[in-house]
């Protein structure tokens, strides 16, 4: 059977919001989740699921194949050693880990108990961009020249859902701002719709219109290994009613251009721009898949088909962390 039963640790937000309805629409279930907070476990009974108020309790689930980790940025490295060293898949949320060193020992404890792994870097899925992927591949777009990513939003110090604390404004627990919670979704993006992963990166961050010491936003810059360029805006400081999702990838061809696709809803717009005309040809893609689903789906059926697995790479995912670090000016 290829429903996978699933745990999740940290049931905030977007493990409720998104997470838990992926796995249901995905055919698969959700068997049990561990949150040290009473409401979380409350709202995971609510949902069908068992609850244990640590990791060892879920890891001695019998059912559960497959782990979400959606905790803090701070606490990935523990859950997805403890996981590995049980045996257990795991689809941890991006970034890795808070740390590059955190990230490194993910990848090490990852190799060496031979586990599943990958980085829920969920926007993979989304099928607009799956369609963007599609046209590169066919040429038509030509030599691809430059990608430009915008995906912005409001994050004040007050914002709470689910009764979960504001930790992303926390640089302990999710190791820096805008640029640590945004941008690893458009790093990884660039490689999977062009086929070339940027190798050079270069960062400027602001703090400047919401009151926390974390980055609000920030500009990056890089280029692929084969020479197209990258730029990213990412920011916290962003009104939530302007446009603020936008993806272009230009090519000696045309220009393919998608809004409201960057981020966990489906739905959005894709057109491609004909280079020698102008004229806008709309692309058509499933506005109903959502990204966390066919994360999911995709997920799941490497696990049950190991042949699917080299789409998953716990080393890609750390060359992605390595150029977060740079941009923040580490290493």
């Amino acid at each position: 059977m290829d429903g996978v039963g699933w745990g999740i640790v940290g049931y905030g937000w977007v493990a409720r919001d998104y997470m838990e309805p992926g796995i249901r629409a995905a055919g698969h279930r959700l068997v049990a989740v561990c949150d040290p907070n009473p409401d979380s476990r409350a709202a995971a009974e609510g949902a069908g699921a068992r609850s244990h108020a640590d990791l060892a309790g879920l890891i001695t689930e019998p059912d559960v194949e497959a782990v979400y980790v959606a905790t803090p940025n701070h606490l990935h490295r523990g859950a997805v050693e403890a996981l590995a060293a049980a045996g257990k898949a795991v689809l941890c949320e991006k970034p890795m880990a808070a740390t590059l060193v955190d990230a490194e020992a993910i990848v090490r404890a990852v190799e060496a108990h031979n586990i599943f792994y990958g980085t829920a870097f969920d926007q993979r899925h989304h099928p607009a961009h799956r369609a963007i992927r599609a046209q590169v591949e066919t040429g038509r777009l030509g030599i691809v020249t430059a990608v430009r990513i915008v995906y912005a939003c409001w994050l004040g110090r007050d914002w709470s859902e689910a009764g979960q604390p504001n930790w992303r404004i926390d640089a302990a627990q999710a190791g820096g701002g805008a640029l640590m919670d945004l941008a690893p979704h458009g790093l990884d993006l660039v490689e999977f719709l062009i086929g070339e992963p940027i190798t050079t990166i270069a960062a400027l961050t602001q703090t400047r219109a919401q009151d926390y010491a974390v980055d609000d936003g920030a500009l990056l810059i890089g280029r692929t290994a084969g020479g197209a360029l990258a730029s990213l805006h990412v920011a916290y400081n962003c009104p939530d009613a302007l446009p603020r999702r936008r993806l272009e990838v230009v090519g000696t061809k045309g220009m393919l251009v998608a809004e409201n696709t960057m981020g966990q809803t489906a739905g959005g717009a894709l057109v491609f721009i004909d280079g020698a005309s102008g004229r806008p040809d709309p692309l058509a893609f499933d506005p109903e898949s959502s990204p966390f689903t066919e994360q999911v789906r995709a997920f799941g059926s490497a696990l049950r088909r190991p042949e699917e697995r080299a789409a998953w790479s716990a080393a890609r995912d750390l060359h992605t962390m390595r150029l977060v670090a740079r941009a923040y000016g580490q290493g």
